[in-house]
């Protein structure tokens, strides 16, 4: 339903002699400021509890002081208003506070294109084209720097004693830091909760991807109230395992089948990758461990004179890539692959490919932050099957889930 009747719009159009898509801004423009003045001075009626000009229901020594003049930044652009004062300077306006300056909320607007990925420039343009404002590159990061305490108490906020998953990968750019160009990581934990939802536990920047930096993150979780998480999946990185062992001894560790088949599909030629992949789904899809070890080894007999590096980290890394066989085709889906928090760095690059070199850390962090809660906000629906998945976790991790349920 209309919020203004059609006989009323029209009669808008008429008196204001409305002809153009500008003259119609031109037209809200004028309104808007007066409807903003007539707010001011009621405002002030309610906060003096009488009207202008009647003195018998006056019931305070309070009393109207004139008006200062204040230029303010609009949805409409820029506008001179008279801002009433009271004698005694107790008027505190609630539609134009004192000290600001901008009510267009021009502020959450650059935010919210920051987050989308826009440069600087792309941020100016619009905000001008659209509003009429001015926004330098320095105001652009200046606005959204305003975000860094809050981006800090979320990265600190404490977590869940236990989760049954947890995902840990790197996402790799390039980054300013003392007159020189780094290759920095932005290390990424996604976890799911005792009730089956994904959250992002934090997001860390630092050098190039090692199993020192994770150590520390894994700390930090722990500093942040995490006691016990049931099953990391991660990639391949060296040292990883012995990692999270130091941190979390009697977890589950288990690297990603989706790396590991992509690692072994690249030493193979195109005219046998299929039959190549058709024979290893015999392994990943094994009814548990002991079958799939004896179908790699007739693999092995099969190409491994042919394609040995193919072959050969699979028993390398078998150790890590085997715990998934003992578990139920339930939680096997979840936990075989990172795949999840693969989709999360794909929407991270959406939102970085137009930025080929970060200024600092800082702006990286700002862009990540946003992104994530971008993502977050669509996570609503828990994991399928997932009652059956935590009572099937609850008889192979026995006493380690029902104290926190």
């Amino acid at each position: 339903m209309s919020t203004l009747k059609k006989e009323t719009l029209r009669e808008m159009i008429r008196e204001g002699n409305l002809t153009t898509a500008q003259d119609l801004h031109s037209f809200l423009k004028d309104l808007f400021k007066d409807a903003l003045q007539e707010m001011l001075e009621a405002e002030l009626e309610v906060e003096l509890g009488y009207a202008k000009g009647d003195r018998k229901n006056k019931q305070t020594d309070n009393r109207r002081n004139g008006y200062t003049d204040k230029k303010v930044k609009t949805q409409f652009g820029e506008m001179q208003i008279e801002v009433p004062r009271d004698r005694n300077g107790e008027f505190e306006p609630i539609v134009v506070p004192k000290n600001k300056r901008d009510i267009s909320g021009i502020e959450e607007k650059v935010i919210s294109l920051y987050a989308r990925g826009m440069t600087t420039r792309d941020i100016h343009d619009q905000i001008k084209d659209i509003y009429g404002i001015q926004i330098s590159a320095e105001m652009v990061s200046k606005i959204t720097d305003k975000l860094l305490p809050q981006i800090q108490e979320w990265q600190n906020r404490p977590l869940e004693p236990i989760y049954p998953f947890v995902f840990m990968d790197a996402i790799h750019y390039k980054v300013r830091e003392d007159g020189q160009i780094k290759n920095k990581a932005a290390y990424v934990v996604l976890g799911i909760n005792l009730e089956g939802f994904k959250d992002i536990l934090g997001i860390w920047i630092g050098e190039s991807e090692s199993s020192k930096f994770w150590l520390g993150i894994l700390n930090e979780l722990k500093n942040r109230g995490v006691k016990d998480i049931l099953i990391f999946s991660v990639d391949g990185l060296t040292g990883l395992k012995e990692t999270i062992g130091a941190s979390f001894p009697k977890s589950e560790i288990q690297r990603c089948i989706i790396h590991q088949l992509r690692n072994s599909f690249k030493y193979v030629p195109y005219k046998d990758l299929k039959e190549f992949t058709t024979d290893f789904k015999e392994v990943y899809t094994a009814v548990n461990e002991e079958t799939a070890y004896s179908k790699l080894q007739e693999i092995e007999e099969k190409w491994g004179k042919k394609y040995p590096f193919a072959i050969k980290s699979w028993y390398a890394n078998w150790e890590v890539l085997s715990p998934f066989f003992k578990f139920t085709a339930e939680i096997r889906r979840i936990m075989y692959t990172t795949n999840i928090i693969e989709s999360l760095h794909r929407q991270f690059r959406k939102v970085t490919k137009t930025k080929t070199i970060f200024p600092s850390d800082k702006a990286l962090y700002k862009i990540l932050y946003l992104a994530s809660q971008n993502v977050m906000k669509k996570w609503t629906v828990r994991y399928k099957n997932w009652d059956i998945v935590i009572n099937q976790l609850m008889i192979f991790f026995e006493g380690r889930i029902e104290s926190y349920l």
